[in-house]
């Protein structure tokens, strides 16, 4: 079952609007949370804003955003200063220009969302702008307002529906130039060949495995021995296994053939 929405309104193109939904692509929900805890009682501990001077709660209906302009010194912005400057792009994803599928650069996007048609009568329009800018290999830039802050935004046609990337903001982006000017240039023509061969010998299929959280799974394997420590006796703890010392670092080429020796060694017992 789809996840219900989070963002329902149009998308336009010149005269074509369809009803639309939105919903993110990825989920943390399955992570695992904790809750920080007060050791002496057990209860939750629950975090409040307080006055930095004071020292002192503030309730809800006494705060406000504030701008910084200097140390102390700010400029309050009211909730009804804060709704004035909402934008059509609260509700509406207007395709106001396209771009060519692969001029933009990987690190500008930020997070995917599936974009998918929100009313039956709809549905025509909406498969017509997907199915034109796939055959047109381009995206659809656009803008929308989420979280009260307006975003620039990318449409990418795939399969029967629309991903809609959000995109970090020019001053977000810090060039890679400056972090990688210091290194060498050139590699040893003689390593590449066993790399490659290296390289060829790890080569597989992507799978979703590959991608798996392991310290996720070492955490939820302590809360299973814990939840099930306490329906039971308890036990002596394990003693930790003593990790030794790293060895020496030995020269690159003798570990490329070691690699590749062992690669080719675990491809045959697989077989």
């Amino acid at each position: 079952m789809a996840p219900r929405p989070y963002w329902k309104g149009y998308l336009k193109l010149s005269l074509v609007t369809c009803p639309v939904a939105m919903t993110p692509a990825t989920s943390e929900s399955e992570k695992v949370r904790f809750h920080t805890l007060n050791k002496e009682t057990g209860n939750r501990v629950v975090s409040q804003y307080v006055d930095s001077v004071t020292g002192k709660p503030v309730d809800e209906d006494h705060q406000a955003k504030g701008y910084a302009r200097g140390e102390n010194d700010y400029i309050v912005l009211t909730e009804d200063e804060l709704d004035a400057v909402a934008l059509d792009t609260v509700k509406t994803i207007d395709i106001d220009k396209f771009v060519p599928r692969d001029s933009i650069q990987w690190i500008y996007l930020e997070k995917p969302h599936y974009l998918m048609p929100n009313d039956p009568v709809g549905q025509e329009a909406f498969a017509v702008i997907r199915d034109a800018m796939a055959a047109g290999k381009v995206l659809g830039v656009s803008r929308l307002v989420i979280g009260r802050r307006e975003r620039a935004v990318v449409l990418e046609p795939r399969g029967e529906g629309i991903v809609v990337w959000t995109l970090r903001f020019g001053d977000e982006i810090r060039p890679e130039k400056s972090y990688f000017e210091g290194i060498d240039e050139t590699a040893d023509p003689e390593l590449i060949p066993l790399v490659q061969q290296l390289i060829k010998q790890k080569t597989k299929k992507w799978s979703p495995q590959m991608v798996t959280d392991p310290i996720q799974e070492s955490l939820l394997q302590i809360i299973a021995e814990k939840r099930k420590a306490l329906r039971s006796p308890k036990r002596a703890k394990a003693q930790p296994k003593e990790v030794g010392a790293p060895s020496n670092v030995i020269n690159i080429m003798d570990a490329l053939r070691k690699s590749m020796a062992a690669e080719a060694k675990r491809g045959k017992g697989a077989r």
